[in-house]
């Protein structure tokens, strides 16, 4: 039996394309388009607000969003997106609409939807819905309020998970650690020198490197509350609700301070005001700045931490003292960190002898991501024998060496735009850590 590949990611492409460039509405848009047909509706519907945001006209992001919306059964936000494109929807979609503003008590819209449909195409007639808006013009006065839509819940936790958690990388958990959990454990030692606890640190690398893990284990440490930030919680079509919402997180974060407040992909909310176009994104950037140290904003005791693949996005205001004014490079996975990442990944599985610290040397730039792939494909070949002998055999070194001629590491093209900057828009130092990682590592 021939060995079969490890099935590819179908959105990876285009994920790390709109991470590259986050304000490529039409490429949003196709991730969007892509969530939906595979059923992803949540990160869809994300997919598309992102790209509403930054071009309100494009007809083809509210169209998606609506069938996004209608998926996850948040009916009240589909019927809005969708009427504002009314005249781009075709016959099938305006008998949905119809059927649900109808339902939901938009007896108006549903009338509305319904006559366009049944115009287009007359085979979209429904009977019962014909008698049901009929007796709605009669009861016009007794039309009930539609139900608003709750507002999502966050996530809020302790993590569980510390530094101990994290392998290798020494050298940056002690400056996590300087930077983010002493000042929280031990305010009255900072303050004697005049540094409150809290303010913000910005991650940045290449995907897959672990800024997130890095994240929760810095909360851990401190044993504080941690809130991440989805931005699907935080976007939002109508105007002025994406700010309301960013206000109202920040709010909560004080009243329950010490907290760590996280932003994932920050550059979504953050993003360089000279690349938006339109109103929505640099008002939510305006209103990120507010919160982190606006006159009123009082953030003693929260530690506001972003995380970013593209810090050449994210506007430079954001980087001034007192806002994310330490700015942190999280590398690929340095040798011991490959290793126990490694470990980690083949915990679960038949082992058999394996050479890990031979593996580790071989896959130098290799992401954490990248190297949990390299398992998979590992697995790849005990696998097809167990399945043709009855017997699992355990994976051992040769079936690691052999993965290694099927998996790159994906931080290169991340690296190579890096370089660039560092050659060209180093101006500041914002990027001096890279600059050396790059030299130490040729």
């Amino acid at each position: 039996m021939a060995e079969r590949p490890l099935a590819a990611d179908p959105f990876r492409a285009l994920r790390e394309a709109v991470a590259v460039s986050p304000t490529n509405v039409p490429l949003r848009v196709a991730l969007g388009r892509a969530y939906l047909d595979a059923g992803r509706h949540a990160d869809a519907l994300a997919e598309m607000k992102a790209a509403m945001l930054q071009d309100p006209s494009r007809e083809d992001a509210r169209i998606g969003a609506g069938e996004a919306a209608f998926a996850l059964k948040r009916e009240a936000e589909a019927v809005e997106v969708w009427l504002s494109v009314l005249h781009a929807l075709d016959a099938a979609q305006l008998s949905e609409l119809a059927r649900v503003a109808m339902r939901i008590g938009r007896k108006g819209d549903a009338q509305a939807a319904y006559d366009r449909a049944v115009q287009m195409d007359p085979a979209m007639r429904d009977l019962a819905l014909e008698r049901g808006l009929r007796f709605a013009v009669v009861a016009r006065d007794a039309e009930p309020e539609p139900v608003p839509e709750p507002e999502p819940v966050l996530p809020r936790s302790r993590p569980t998970i510390t530094f101990a958690d994290v392998g290798g990388l020494d050298g940056l958990k002690e400056r996590l650690r300087m930077d983010i959990v002493l000042p929280l454990q031990k305010p009255e030692i900072f303050k004697a020198y005049g540094k409150k606890p809290g303010g913000g640190v910005l991650l940045y690398g290449p995907p897959g490197c672990g800024k997130t893990h890095l994240a929760r284990a810095a909360a851990g440490e401190c044993g504080v509350h941690f809130q991440a930030v989805e931005i699907q919680s935080v976007l939002d079509m109508w105007l002025g609700e994406s700010e309301k919402r960013i206000h109202e997180l920040f709010e909560k974060a004080r009243d329950e301070a010490p907290t760590i407040l996280f932003f994932d992909e920050v550059e979504a909310i953050g993003a360089a005001r000279h690349q938006l176009k339109h109103g929505p994104g640099r008002r939510m950037v305006n209103q990120l700045l507010a919160e982190l140290d606006g006159v009123h904003a009082d953030n003693e005791s929260v530690l506001v931490l972003g995380a970013t693949n593209a810090p050449w996005d994210v506007d430079p205001a954001l980087r001034r003292p007192g806002r994310f004014d330490r700015v942190v490079f999280v590398p690929p996975p340095d040798l011991a960190a490959r290793e126990a990442i490694l470990a980690i990944a083949l915990r679960e599985r038949p082992v058999g002898e394996v050479d890990l610290a031979l593996i580790a040397r071989r896959t130098p730039r290799f992401s954490g991501a990248d190297l949990r792939h390299l398992v998979e494909v590992a697995s790849e070949r005990p696998l097809t024998d167990a399945l043709k002998t009855g017997n699992i055999r355990p994976i051992t070194t040769t079936d690691l060496v052999a993965a290694l001629e099927r998996v790159r590491p994906t931080t290169v093209e991340w690296l190579e735009t890096a370089r660039r900057y560092v050659t060209y828009a180093n101006q500041a130092g914002l990027y001096d850590d890279v600059a050396r990682y790059l030299q130490t590592t040729g």
